[in-house]
């Protein structure tokens, strides 16, 4: 989900992996836990870097549309709420960047990835939060839709992912319920408020739905990825989960999804509904979105801000470990 794009080897029959590549699967079909300096195929680490680097970019970008909602917040109590989910935000980026490291990648070579363009982060978060009522449907939505992903990924079969994503998922899903308290005070007062929380979901039902990645029929090497238990679900999988729970949510909001085609099919026993637009997600995926060149180019200029401090931190710890080694 907030790794949309990461391809991995197509998926190998067990007469074309060597001795160990089997031994390997076969501790994952087991559900054992793959830990840091284990045996793992090289193709298998390279997946989980480009996963849980993305993810972790997906984080910290994702402070950029509420941070700038914190001075604006209509009370001190939403004010404190926002400031302690864009904190959250920064800790789930924080774990991630150091479970990416176990993989053998500095947390300045994903940085740097990050800064090229080499590795993406969620398109989700190229989209302008324009009212307050925005901040709610993030919550609502975008984090709804992580939970949707998150929650599976506790059974990962990579441990230090997996075991990030504990702390995470219990801190997102109070980022939904604030997301839709705050959708529900505005959907329940004034006609005005309740319009903005329509607009709000209008603008943000479709690129929620892009957060989970392309279709099952144009996702790449998903197979593989599934096999390692590196991804739990498939994209279609996901997305239709997310619906099925969502929508009932909007109605109870009194909100109307912006989708003629929604209907509940009893055959399936879930709803059906419109397709996104996923030439705009391949458009915002490959940098043309609304936010792409502002979210890249804060990020940027808060690391090139930040150099003074990180030359600091550097100085000291150097100046530390010459004084251990002169008291030796």
């Amino acid at each position: 989900m907030y790794a949309q794009m990461v391809a991995s080897q197509p998926l190998k029959a067990a007469e074309e992996m060597s001795d160990a590549e089997r031994a390997f699967q076969a501790r994952i079909d087991a559900g054992e836990k793959i830990e840091p300096k284990e045996w793992m195929p090289e193709a298998y680490r390279r997946t989980l870097i480009r996963q849980i680097g993305q993810h972790a970019h997906s984080e910290i970008v994702g402070q950029l549309p509420e941070g700038n909602w914190i001075t604006r917040a209509p009370s001190l109590q939403r004010k404190a709420i926002l400031l302690a989910k864009v904190q959250d935000e920064a800790g789930h980026g924080l774990y991630l960047y150091s479970a990416a490291e176990t993989l053998g990648i500095s947390r300045d070579e994903l940085i740097e990835m990050l800064h090229s363009g080499a590795m993406k982060y969620s398109s989700i978060f190229n989209y302008p939060t324009l009212t307050w009522a925005d901040i709610g449907a993030v919550g609502w939505l975008v984090d709804g839709a992580a939970i949707m992903n998150q929650v599976p990924l506790q059974k990962c079969s990579y441990g230090p992912y997996a075991r990030a994503m504990v702390r995470i998922c219990k801190e997102e899903s109070f980022h939904q319920r604030q997301g839709f308290d705050l959708m529900t005070k505005m959907a329940r007062g004034t006609p005005e408020q309740k319009a903005f929380a329509q607009d709000a979901l209008n603008r943000f039902w479709y690129p929620s739905l892009m957060m989970f990645g392309p279709s099952d029929k144009d996702s790449v090497h998903s197979a593989q990825s599934m096999a390692w238990k590196v991804k739990i679900n498939t994209n279609d999988e996901l997305r239709q989960k997310f619906v099925d729970q969502t929508a009932p949510q909007a109605h109870y909001l009194g909100l109307t999804v912006p989708d003629d085609k929604l209907v509940w099919n009893e055959e399936k026993n879930g709803y059906d509904f419109s397709e996104p637009d996923w030439r705009e997600f391949y458009e915002v995926v490959a940098g043309n979105g609304p936010c792409n060149k502002d979210r890249l180019g804060a990020r940027v200029k808060a690391w090139d801000d930040g150099a003074w401090f990180r030359d600091g931190l550097m100085a000291h710890a150097r100046k530390r470990a010459a004084a251990k080694i002169a008291a030796e």
